[in-house]
């Protein structure tokens, strides 16, 4: 007989507006362009997504360098620096870009603070796309990067009494907190966004994790290693006091091991996690365990983005 577990499984959870927007991206502009599509960057950060969209016929690169000038390139939903689609212009190249919108409304942000003459501070990952993108929208030196609360005491901006701050979309909310108070405690006059930056779905997962979080043995986040968002949600679920927390891609990477003494587990999944691999993770449960499934819905997302206006018009 098998032994029984409680599954909570948080709502929301996986795909987000500006996730399916991109992947919609491509897919569009293979069918109408034909393949191969070149996609610069991971299109999302996820494998199964990735693939999936090979098979169709998109070819994914880490610069423009390596597409041809004769076939289309998509700009993954992470956003480029502005270096990237002048370089597409020059060669002449018909390029969409697939940055998710609220991506593109940090670097308006930035843009406008940098034309009122602030130097901007932003918040995230060093080397992550979205981060190096959102810099790359002022020149050189004009953004300056803070990854930590310790980072906040190090930093030099030319004239603290005009500085502006943005940050990644896709931060842990407590720890993003953290570092927007220590940066307001230093620089007084600071300028935060007139909305928070961190996206609507980065902060619905994370409060869902948290609202599960005291009822659970463990907690696993489908997603991949390079999402961001993916790994924030086993940061939020450590600090929400879950004993064990795990990151898996697919079914196959479940540490069962590590589960057998859990009575009741949480389930999520990051922005660029398909609904399909969090059935696959509960299938495989279902094979192990008598499953009792409880949702715990937190937030209603009902927000979509319009495909750029270039693949809504015919060929």
């Amino acid at each position: 007989m098998k032994p029984e577990l409680t599954i909570y499984l948080a709502a929301p959870r996986g795909f987000c507006a500006g996730v399916d927007r991109a992947i919609k991206v491509v897919e569009l502009a293979i069918e109408k362009w034909g393949a191969p599509v070149f996609v610069r960057h991971e299109i999302v950060h996820n494998k199964y997504v990735v693939d999936g969209l090979r098979d169709i016929g998109a070819v994914f690169v880490e610069s423009l360098a390596d597409c041809p000038d004769d076939r289309p390139v998509v700009f993954s939903a992470h956003g480029v620096a502005k270096s990237v689609p002048q370089a597409a212009k020059r060669r002449n190249m018909l390029y969409v870009d697939a940055t998710c919108p609220l991506v593109s409304k940090v670097h308006m942000e930035a843009e406008r603070h940098h034309r009122d003459g602030l130097q901007m501070i932003m918040i995230g990952h060093k080397g992550h796309p979205e981060t190096i993108g959102t810099m790359g929208q002022l020149p050189e030196g004009a953004v300056l990067l803070v990854e930590t609360v310790e980072d906040v005491a190090r930093v030099q901006p030319d004239n603290p009494a005009r500085i502006a701050f943005i940050t990644q979309t896709t931060l842990s909310v407590d720890d993003a907190a953290d570092i927007i108070a220590a940066l307001k405690a230093r620089f007084p006059a600071i300028i935060g966004p007139r909305k928070e930056d961190i996206c609507y779905a980065t902060t619905n997962r994370q409060a869902a994790v948290r609202q599960i979080a005291p009822k659970i043995d463990a907690l696993l986040v489908i997603g991949a290693p390079n999402s961001s968002n993916s790994r924030r949600l086993v940061e939020v679920g450590e600090k929400s006091g879950c004993a064990y927390a795990q990151l898996v891609e697919r079914a196959v990477n479940i540490d069962w091991r590590a589960l057998e003494s859990a009575q009741a587990i949480g389930i999520t999944a990051g922005a660029s996690a398909p609904e399909v691999l969090i059935e696959e993770v509960l299938d495989a449960f279902r094979e192990r365990y008598t499953l009792r499934v409880e949702i715990v819905e937190t937030a209603t997302e009902n927000i979509s983005f319009k495909v750029p206006r270039i693949l809504r018009e015919p060929a």
